[in-house]
């Protein structure tokens, strides 16, 4: 009887259908999750005027979706590893893209802000998941750059939220933003049916032939045998949060939790205030609203480019420096260059905000085992959503205060400027990349792989 480590054999795979797959359905997912967190703060100055409220209470609204979002994402990751992520994902789907509808028929801002805590819940229980899941199915090599790829996603979700807003809310309200976030109900059906399940979790269950399928269809130079039997690194006692302080973790831990905090912080206060500040700044609503593209537009690439660029150079070096990038060109903002460096400062400001955001993930899952990645990887994001939840009521406050504009953007930069330091003081050497024995090579039929 062989054993069969699993994560080794996926390591070693090549890029291929079955990963695309995963890609695809995780940046979907992915890409309804960043309309749905997005398309608040393209409706504020909408409902301020329609209901009255000010800015710290539209601010009170938002931080109190991101409270739902960060309870989803503590409970969920810790649920996953036992339920399965494929299960856990699907019902946060629902539940967000439900709840996100039914907000559009809110007829003010009480019922508004019970429909978007609901709607966090699901919301803030997912990204972490499909990072985790991602990382469970990438290849070795490239599993930062497949992170950052899926966390695309997000950035496209707000692209929409801008260019439909643009069109959308002039015209017919922006109850109509809701609406359209509950379309995305249509593809449960197929996820149910396409979208894999946790290898992990199939291994636990003792699924073998599901296992060595999807194994086979991974890394064409395993070649399945009847008695083969499959194994992953497993908690064996103990609470899993316990056991991301084990193993001189503990301090990184931290340091992870800072840096999701400051990087969540800035972006979701961003996400949130922007068009609001560039409406107070003086521009019309539908120009304010090309400003949040700008925004998302410099997330995608900040994602994407993260992840590359982590794959290729320390993750720690990458997120700490696009981290002092974001902090100055945010600073610089207040200048008020001319338009066109204007849109350009707010792309950097979002690249290299969310990017090491979606970055610090990916490292987070490289970081942790196995058997604690989706708990760490959750605990790192449900430390981020606290930054997310104070992003909204920050960026209230500040204008509510009626600051100078450029106050606002450097009050903004302060924080990516402690992510970064934060992010500096993680101790690689503890690290599971690290700690990792060399494993002797396996036999797989006639051929052999090399599983280090």
């Amino acid at each position: 009887m062989r054993k069969i480590n699993v994560a080794q054999v996926v390591d070693e795979s090549k890029f291929n259908s079955l990963h695309l797959g995963v890609v695809a359905w995780c940046a979907f997912i992915m890409l309804c999750d960043g309309y749905d967190m997005i398309v608040f703060g393209s409706v504020i100055p909408s409902i301020s005027v329609e209901w009255g409220i000010t800015t710290s209470t539209a601010g009170a609204i938002g931080s109190l979706a991101m409270f739902g979002s960060l309870i989803g994402s503590l409970v969920c990751g810790i649920l996953a590893d036992f339920l399965g992520r494929k299960r856990v994902i699907i019902f946060c789907f629902i539940i967000f893209s439900f709840f996100t509808l039914l907000t559009g028929f809110a007829q003010g801002p009480v019922d508004f802000t019970i429909y978007r805590f609901i709607a966090g819940l699901g919301l803030g229980g997912m990204p972490p998941l499909l990072v985790a899941i991602t990382s469970e199915y990438a290849p070795k090599p490239s599993r930062s750059m497949l992170v950052g790829l899926i966390s695309s996603g997000f950035a496209i979700g707000g692209i929409g939220v801008a260019l439909l807003g643009i069109f959308i809310i002039p015209r017919f309200g922006w109850e109509w933003m809701f609406f359209i976030g509950g379309l995305p109900l249509l593809a449960v059906p197929f996820m149910i049916k396409f979208m894999p399940e946790s290898l992990a979790f199939l291994v636990v269950r003792k699924e073998n032939e599901k296992v060595s399928s999807i194994l086979k269809r991974l890394n064409p130079l395993y070649i399945p045998k009847k008695d083969d039997s499959f194994e992953v690194y497993l908690p064996k006692t103990g609470m899993p949060v316990a056991k991301l302080f084990d193993e001189r973790r503990g301090f990184s831990t931290i340091m992870f939790w800072t840096t999701s905090f400051m990087a969540l912080l800035v972006i979701y206060g961003l996400g949130t205030w922007l068009p609001q500040l560039m409406v107070q700044a003086g521009y019309p609503l539908t120009s304010s609203l090309m400003f949040l593209f700008a925004l998302n537009i410099g997330v995608m690439v900040g994602n994407i480019s993260g992840g590359l660029l982590a794959d290729r150079k320390a993750p720690k070096k990458v997120i700490a420096g696009m981290l002092i990038l974001g902090s100055i060109s945010l600073s610089l903002l207040g200048l008020k260059p001319g338009t066109i460096i204007l849109y350009l400062l707010v792309a950097i400001a979002g690249a290299c905000s969310n990017g090491p955001g979606t970055t610090n993930y990916g490292y987070a899952s490289k970081f942790y085992p196995t058997h604690i990645r989706s708990t760490g990887v959750g605990w790192t994001s449900g430390m981020g959503r606290i930054g997310a939840m104070v992003g909204p009521v920050f960026g209230g406050l500040l204008l509510e205060l009626s600051l100078p504009t450029h106050m606002n953007f450097i009050s903004f930069a302060i924080p990516a400027l402690l992510g970064a330091i934060a992010i500096s003081f993680i101790q690689d050497k503890y690290s599971d990349f690290n700690m990792v024995t060399n494993k002797p090579v396996q036999q797989f039929g006639k051929q052999q792989v090399n599983l280090k």
